[in-house]
């Protein structure tokens, strides 16, 4: 089981199956969001509680993925993609990540110049990562 939070601690989860590693997403959209490219983790839906809903939020845009976030101290928590089993969630929300990695960069064709030198020999996508890449684990 894994377990996470906002932080300030209004929001929480548990994640009761495996997570997904670690993609670094490089969008406009997670950037603005998160500040620059974001790397995420991901589970499936049915997998996750939630607690402390009465501070969640959501944020829904035009083009339908969702954003969870915490209206006391802002936090991002989660993105839910219209008709997709799983529920994405930043790594550094988790209160133990020493079992993940990262394993790739997507929506590289939309990153800033500043954040393009990346040593780190990880695969690099111009959009989104293949189902093989992207998929959460088997239980």
């Amino acid at each position: 089981m894994s377990t996470g939070r906002c932080l300030c601690g209004a929001v929480t989860y548990e994640v009761a199956g495996p997570l997904r590693q670690v993609i670094v997403c490089h969008c406009v959209d997670c950037r603005h969001w998160h500040g620059r490219g974001a790397a995420m983790t991901c589970a499936h839906r049915d997998r996750v509680t939630i607690r402390g809903e009465e501070s969640l939020r959501w944020y829904c845009t035009p083009d339908g993925p969702e954003r969870g976030f915490c209206a006391r101290c802002g936090s991002s928590l989660f993105w839910v993609a219209p008709r997709r089993p799983t529920i994405s969630i930043p790594a550094g929300t988790l209160d133990d990540q020493r079992r993940l990695r990262a394993v790739a960069h997507i929506f590289c064709e939309q990153e800033e110049p500043y954040d393009r030198d990346h040593p780190d020999g990880l695969a690099r996508f111009p959009r989104g990562a293949p189902p093989e890449v992207a998929a959460p684990p088997a239980d």
